[in-house]
């Protein structure tokens, strides 16, 4: 009996040495990969030239875009950035058709990936009577779309009225607001332990106040990063479509001629007077007849009658001798 027991605790022993072996290397391999981490980096030794180097993935991803911004994280490093330029152009084309422009531009949109922020169409009179479209749209493309977008609007046109492109530079700000909530993470971490410290509900009162605040300000600057991140990605155009107006011929009045004074001709004059005289008195005659011929036999028997009427009433009778 005891031979078996002494037999079961050597196996017992043999299985914890085995667990242990086993654990072993996982326990050493931590603080070798902690050192590996925390040393400095050593420089890299070329490899042989009779050995073939195979183009790795890294060496691809590796390569940063204009306008890319690529994030490490929030642990303490800033993000790795290039150049952030916020990119933008106004032009002024001159087209044969606004129907067809204003559908050409929206096909370079949906071709390119980008989208419409605004679009206003109206018509105009012409001198000929007729209404004529134009249209201001302002569209957002890809960064990396943006001189073929550029190209694509100039084939549009039959002239290119004005363009004027600019850019700005925001990486100064880019990679100061990545400090900034580099730093505000830190200190925000910071207070937190110090509100898991607090002895106190005021004191725990006042750590609160002062993470919220500090959560505001990480808030704000994110915001603002992804602001930059989305303006430097996609570019703005806005393009003012104006339509070939036909030419129109503007009649050129013709001066009026200056009159002559006409000369003096009394004989004219005498004969012009002696017409006139002539046709006065022959109005008169005509008068006179019209007034004898047709108002004296209407008016006389009716006026005669009525004096006769008028004259037998007022007489006064005869007085007696």
């Amino acid at each position: 009996m005891k031979s078996h027991i002494n037999i079961f605790v050597l196996l017992v022993v043999l299985g914890a040495v085995i667990i242990s072996a086993c654990g072993s290397p996982a326990a050493t391999e931590a603080p070798y990969m902690e050192d590996f981490a925390a040393a400095p980096e050593m420089p890299m030794q070329e490899a042989p030239a009779s050995v073939e180097q195979p183009a790795s993935s890294e060496s691809e991803a590796g390569k940063i875009q204009e306008g890319s911004v690529y994030e490490t994280g929030t642990d303490g490093n800033v993000a790795l950035t290039t150049h952030l330029i916020i990119k933008s152009a106004d032009m002024r084309v001159l087209v044969e058709n606004s129907d067809v422009a204003i559908d050409r531009v929206t096909q370079i949109v949906g071709d390119t990936g980008g989208y419409i922020i605004s679009s206003r169409v109206w018509n105009q009179p012409h001198l000929d009577g007729k209404n004529y479209k134009y249209a201001t749209i302002t569209i957002g493309v890809p960064v990396q779309q943006f001189e073929r977008v550029l190209n694509r609007l100039r084939g549009l046109a039959v002239q290119v009225l004005d363009e004027n492109a600019s850019g700005e530079d925001v990486t100064d700000q880019y990679v100061d607001l990545q400090s900034q909530l580099t730093n505000l993470e830190a200190t925000r971490e910071r207070i937190k332990s110090f509100l898991d410290d607090a002895t106190n509900v005021d004191e725990a009162l006042r750590i609160n106040q002062q993470l919220s605040e500090i959560e505001r300000q990480i808030e704000e600057i994110k915001g603002r990063i992804n602001y930059l991140q989305d303006r430097s990605a996609f570019s703005t155009i806005t393009v003012n479509i104006e339509p070939q107006l036909p030419e129109v011929v503007i009649p050129t009045p013709t001066p009026m001629p200056t009159p002559e004074p006409e000369p003096w001709k009394p004989g004219e004059t005498f004969d012009n007077a002696k017409k006139s005289v002539t046709r006065a008195y022959q109005n008169i005659i005509d008068i006179l007849i019209w007034f004898f011929v047709v108002l004296v036999p209407i008016f006389a028997p009716p006026v005669l009658i009525v004096w006769l009427i008028w004259k037998f009433i007022t007489r006064k009778p005869n007085k007696p001798s």
